[in-house]
């Protein structure tokens, strides 16, 4: 994979398919560890974990199992049971090394294990027949998107909390109006315009409301990267 398919692939997952505005996938964590920013990141670090991990897991027990032995159709709830230990795992090391985070989180750690995020990724993974590097950064981008509108959304809701928000709108309501406004505003991202060699464009139709990337070259970017020796 080159490095403007790694730009592309990274930004589209974090914010043209965002897991939560765009996909509307783990919205149950979205609305219930959001009042608190510092649960709210904590979870999304979380999150990000189990999606990088878990879909490493089911795409290696994809690709070297379930379809050498023609097993696909097991897929959902193998995906589910790998899902399930992982986030044991996860669930033991932050009570033993975090407690506080542990007793924050409350019931909603758990709650990964049937995270419709985790288990969408690591379906989404498969289906679109992606490679393993094209796996790596899309599982990461996925968790990275869920982990910033966790940010951006527990931000405004303690900001909420200090002004004169009229009472039927305290809580969940006004939650719920702030979240249809980001999902709008992530909905405008609908696509990306590449530019190639022969600055020509692949244009999207007319009524897409799309990001242009200006992506330079791979030579560019690894001479950049490397520095100027």
């Amino acid at each position: 994979m080159t490095i403007n398919g790694i730009i592309v692939l990274l930004v589209s997952s974090i914010l043209l398919e965002n897991v939560l505005l765009s996909q509307f996938l783990g919205v149950c964590s979205f609305l219930g560890v959001s009042k608190n920013r510092k649960n709210a990141v904590g979870m999304g670090i979380a999150v990000v974990a189990v999606i990088f991990i878990a879909t490493i897991v089911t795409w290696l027990v994809y690709n070297f199992i379930l379809v050498k032995f023609d097993l696909v159709y097991l897929k959902t709830i193998i995906f589910i049971l790998v899902i399930a230990s992982l986030v044991q795992i996860i669930e033991i090391i932050i009570k033993k090394f975090i407690p506080s985070l542990y007793k924050a989180l409350g019931i909603y750690l758990p709650l990964i294990t049937t995270n419709c995020a985790v288990l969408g990724v690591a379906i989404k993974a498969v289906q679109n027949d992606l490679s393993f590097g094209a796996m790596l950064i899309y599982s990461l981008g996925s968790g990275l998107g869920y982990l910033l509108v966790m940010f951006i959304f527990s931000t405004i809701r303690e900001e909420l909390e200090k002004r004169n928000v009229p009472k039927a709108m305290k809580g969940i309501p006004i939650a719920l109006v702030v979240a249809s406004i980001l999902a709008i505003i992530f909905s405008r991202y609908v696509g990306i315009v590449k530019e190639n060699d022969t600055k020509e464009y692949e244009l999207p139709p007319q009524n897409a409301n799309v990001i242009v990337m200006n992506i330079p070259s791979d030579d560019y970017l690894n001479s950049f990267i490397g520095g100027n020796k």
